[in-house]
């Protein structure tokens, strides 16, 4: 398996396993919920599910949270602030806002792993004024512009 790319400080309270690569071609990490009862998800409820986790990401980098495709196509699922972005200086609990979007109550229990993130490096932007900008082939054209 690759090694990862430097050390990152964690804090698990939940008693879950660490998230952790399942392959050697995996983006992200599956992420495990940390509850003290069942929370039963009714059609079109959302809630925020703890984790456990607590990171110290390094400045420059932040941690997307996404939805899980198993969990999305069997239960119906999903992260509603998709990708989810957790800051560098950000020391809270990892925490992930879910909603059912099936027709049926969902259950998430305790250990269930209800999301994946990935780590990315973060680019800090330096505007610069202008009165004009370079004109491309699609110019203004824009949702769905593109596949004519």
């Amino acid at each position: 398996m690759l090694q990862p790319a430097f050390n990152v400080n964690i804090i698990n309270r939940s008693g879950n396993p660490l998230p952790h690569y399942a392959t050697n071609g995996s983006s992200g990490m599956d992420i495990k919920a940390w509850l003290d009862a069942d929370v039963i998800l009714q059609p079109l409820e959302r809630t925020l599910v703890p984790t456990g986790l607590f990171i110290e990401l390094p400045e420059g980098y932040e941690v997307q949270v996404r939805p899980r495709s198993g969990l999305a196509i069997k239960q119906g699922l999903t992260c509603l602030n998709s990708p989810g972005t957790v800051d560098a200086d950000y020391r809270g609990e990892l925490k992930v806002v879910l909603i059912n979007l099936s027709n049926e109550p969902q259950t998430i229990r305790s250990g269930d792993r209800i999301a994946q993130m990935v780590m990315q490096k973060v680019e800090k932007i330096n505007w610069q004024t202008v009165d004009i900008i370079n004109e491309t082939e699609r110019g203004t054209g824009g949702f769905g512009h593109t596949g004519k």
